[in-house]
């Protein structure tokens, strides 16, 4: 374990783990099966990555996502690490290079698509690699009923079995059920080290808001955050199409994605969206699983997603740096009928349609909460928590009122309309509307007609609107959609069980001011400005996303600390050994307007106590290179044989002379005053 805390330093440039990393990177370097569930953006990929520098042999990781798997690859070489991926999208070039990377015994880390594994030649190749541990990112695919089922995720216990390696296994996203079947498919049902690390993502702040002119809506929520990269989802490929015209027009930066485009099309798009700050992509949920920004501040949904498990895969595609980021979510009746209709004239059998209705469920409750939206998500994943102070309803509290009776009142209206029909006819009767349709069917002459004068006609519609939410009202897809009452509702109906909902105050979005504030002083900002500038530049030289370079994090990091040497550089998070050796300098050169000239020798040292030692050394060679009386012969020592000094620290003259470069004339000029300095130490 100290040579993975040593490496997390020099090769990631991070301190310390982040909470709960280091008991799951303990775990993979024993060789134990593992799960472990973290929230996105909780450094699950390096949970794998540094045992995998740990172990002997080839870890292959198993991730559905080509573009992911490739952003994760360069970031990892520009880190010093031989990996390499084998996916569909490789040239030939680039799969050669990895076969040789194999044959040479350099490659430690080895990513493939699940699809690859159903060629003849996986499990041979694998072998071949010396591949010792499997790593299993978005594990949460081998659920057949999941939201993201991938059916080659199936083939990956078969090969666990075959090679008889260890397996590792990693998801944002697996509530008790998921976890359950992963366990079967993954691990013959054989409990794995099992780490749940919270679902948590304290820097997001969440919010729902009632459709009232939707587009308006997301036009004032990025208006208020112009210039920050966000994702808009959205229900339909035309939606995506139109909103993103509305934003340009508006005067964002904002492009379209969604599965009706040309695959060349989507890429382009992904890859402007990693390059360009501030780019605005609107989008069908298939964007996003594949990209790896850091520093996407916001999420907007302008339609109810598919699931809570869904809705928290997409929001967590936000503030992955850890840097505050916000989310909104636009919802109304009509999302709910489509969202209903959708598992009810689905293929599935009855058992799972229940299932899915629950999962939404789950979600309208979080839409339709009454206090703190964190401790509603976080108890759907089974965790329980303080509020947060940090969503909508905390921020401004849900003013409530006893709805038992208007609810009762809703109730019999449908009941006495035979269950068939909507909520806009119902309201009519409620209200006492004779409309030509209510007359027709004699509904005027109901004895619920006009019992809800006291309520107008939005609060109504906010009524059923709930009461869908609460699963106490359903539409019936049979019959046009019109409102049938559920099991659930009976008790309500009987007056056995109070109803509480939120009074409508449908509220603006940009009434919200941004959480997110200047990422650094106002001092501070013309610097950063200038790093990310000089990011730009290297990023687009190598053809790499800016983050591959450095994530805005550290950029911040240093126009904060404004580090004047290479060594206090090196302390700066997120810059580890090579990138200090590949882009310290042009860095520094901004900070301080001068770079150092660093031997590759001292080079090697930055950050270390040694480093220290090197310098001293150095001072003390150059006062004695002519001799104690500046006249003898000019003697020194190479670089090399410094940092070999500095990092032995040799005790005695005979164990200074056994260093390589350590000549008799060498040891008599300076062995004396060498010992004197690692003395010091």
């Amino acid at each position: 374990m100290d040579r993975a805390a040593q490496l997390l330093h020099s090769v990631f440039g991070f301190p310390d783990f982040r909470p709960g990393q280091a008991e799951i990177v303990q775990s993979v370097l024993e060789g134990r099966n593992t799960l472990a569930i973290m929230p996105t953006g909780g450094g699950k990929s390096l949970c794998f990555q540094l045992p995998a520098l740990c172990r002997d042999g080839v870890t292959v990781v198993i991730s559905p996502l080509i573009a992911l798997m490739r952003d994760q690859v360069r970031a990892l070489r520009a880190a010093g690490v031989e990996a390499g991926a084998l996916t569909s999208g490789n040239t030939d070039e680039e799969t050669e290079e990895v076969f040789q990377a194999i044959d040479e015994g350099r490659l430690k880390l080895l990513y493939m698509a699940p699809e690859r594994l159903a060629s003849g030649g996986a499990q041979a190749l694998l072998r071949r690699a010396k591949c010792s541990l499997i790593a299993v990112d978005e594990a949460h695919c081998v659920s057949q009923w999941g939201h993201d089922f991938r059916p080659d995720y199936l083939r990956i216990g078969e090969l666990r079995r075959s090679l008889r390696v260890p397996l590792a296994a990693f998801t944002a996203t697996a509530d008790e059920e998921t976890r359950a079947e992963i366990v079967t498919r993954l691990f013959d049902g054989e409990q794995p080290a099992t780490f749940l690390r919270g679902f948590d993502r304290p820097n997001i702040h969440l919010a729902f808001a009632v459709k009232d002119k939707p587009r308006e809506q997301i036009l004032r929520f990025a208006a208020a955050r112009r210039g920050q990269s966000g994702i808009v989802y959205c229900g339909t490929r035309n939606k995506t199409e139109v909103l993103a015209q509305a934003l340009r027009e508006a005067g964002h930066p904002a492009v379209a994605y969604h599965g009706g485009m040309e695959a060349d099309e989507r890429r382009q798009v992904e890859t402007r969206f990693q390059r360009e700050d501030g780019l605005i992509v609107v989008a069908t949920i298939a964007f996003g699983m594949g990209i790896d920004k850091p520093d996407i501040r916001w999420v907007a949904h302008a339609d109810l997603p598919k699931s809570i498990e869904g809705y928290y895969q997409e929001i967590g595609r936000a503030g992955r740096d850890g840097s505050p980021a916000e989310t909104l979510t636009l919802y109304g009746p009509d999302d709910i009928r489509l969202r209903r209709s959708q598992i009810d004239e689905g293929a599935a059998p009855s058992d799972r349609k229940a299932a899915d209705h629950a999962r939404l469920n789950a979600l309208l409750g979080l839409a339709e909460a009454l206090a703190c939206r964190r401790q509603v998500l976080l108890g759907y994943f089974g965790e329980q928590a303080e509020p947060c102070g940090h969503c909508d309803l905390c921020d401004r509290p849900a003013q409530l009122f006893d709805a038992t009776e208007a609810v009762r009142k809703a109730l019999s209206a449908i009941l006495r309309t035979g269950e068939w029909f909507g909520a806009g006819h119902l309201i009519d009767i409620l209200t006492g509307q004779a409309t030509p349709k209510v007359r027709e069917r004699g509904h005027d002459q109901l004895p619920t007609f006009a019992v809800g004068k006291d309520l107008s006609k939005p609060a109504w519609g906010a009524v059923f609107r709930q009461m869908m939410g609460r699963d106490l009202v359903r539409p019936d897809p049979e019959r046009h959609g019109a409102l049938r009452m559920t099991e659930a509702a009976r008790p309500v109906l009987r007056g056995e069980a109070q109803v509480t909902l939120r009074k409508d105050t449908i509220t603006a979005a940009s009434d919200r001011e941004p959480v997110v504030r200047a990422q650094v002083a106002d001092e501070d900002l013309g610097l950063l400005a200038l790093l990310k500038a000089k990011r730009r530049a290297l990023a687009e030289a190598q053809n790499v996303p800016a983050y591959v370079v450095f994530p805005d994090r550290t950029l911040i990091e240093m126009a904060e600390k404004k580090p004047a040497t290479l060594d206090q550089m090196a302390g700066i998070t997120g810059v580890g050994a090579r990138k200090l050796e590949s882009y310290g300098a042009a860095f520094l050169e901004v900070i301080t307007g001068a770079a150092e000239g660093v031997h590759p020798a001292r080079l090697r040292l930055v950050g270390r106590p040694e480093g220290a030692v090197f310098d001293r050394l150095a001072e003390v060679q150059l006062q004695l290179a002519r001799g104690e009386d500046g006249t003898g012969k000019y003697l020194t020592c190479t670089n090399s044989t410094l940092r070999q000094i500095a990092e032995r620290r040799p005790s005695t003259l005979s164990e200074l002379a056994a260093i390589p470069g350590m000549g008799e004339q060498k040891i008599d000029r300076f062995g004396p005053a060498f010992l004197a300095v690692l003395g010091e130490g």
